[in-house]
């Protein structure tokens, strides 16, 4: 019988990070910003964010970046979803929506380089292995 891996029950702030594709000092603002977010602290006094934080931290992402709620907006929202019972299920659809949107970004990635064209991503355009940087094509002059 195969298994699968296990599930990770808590997060640093660095693997939130990483998920999220978000940086610290905005995790660290929100959580000044929404009272739902408020990750506990190890003996270190490191945040560790449980996945309930993490699905939560989605939502928000989802709220400000793609429907364009302003800080307040989303607030209201997912006081609404909490009043309504439905914040827990909105929250793990915020999250599945992070993950397809994951994948898609990976498989265009590795269509482009089975393609050997430059991979367009929203940071940078990255050109295929094969292709000559600006410095050889100037060189060879």
């Amino acid at each position: 019988m195969a298994r699968g891996e296990p599930i990770q029950e808590f997060y640093s702030i660095g693997e939130v990070c990483e998920l999220t594709e978000l940086k610290p000092h905005v995790l660290r603002y929100w959580e000044s910003q929404f009272k739902l977010l408020n990750p506990a602290k190890n003996r270190s006094g490191n945040r560790v964010y449980a996945r309930r934080e993490v699905e939560l931290i989605l939502l928000v992402k989802h709220l400000l970046y793609t429907e364009k709620y302003t800080i307040d907006g989303a607030r209201q929202k997912l006081d609404e979803h909490r009043k309504g019972g439905s914040l827990r299920t909105t929250a793990r659809a915020a999250l599945e929506v992070q993950a397809i949107e994951s994948l898609e970004r990976e498989l265009l990635e590795l269509q482009a380089l089975l393609e050997d064209r430059p991979i367009v991503t929203s940071r940078a355009i990255i050109p295929p292995p094969s292709a000559p940087s600006y410095s050889d094509a100037h060189s060879a002059k």
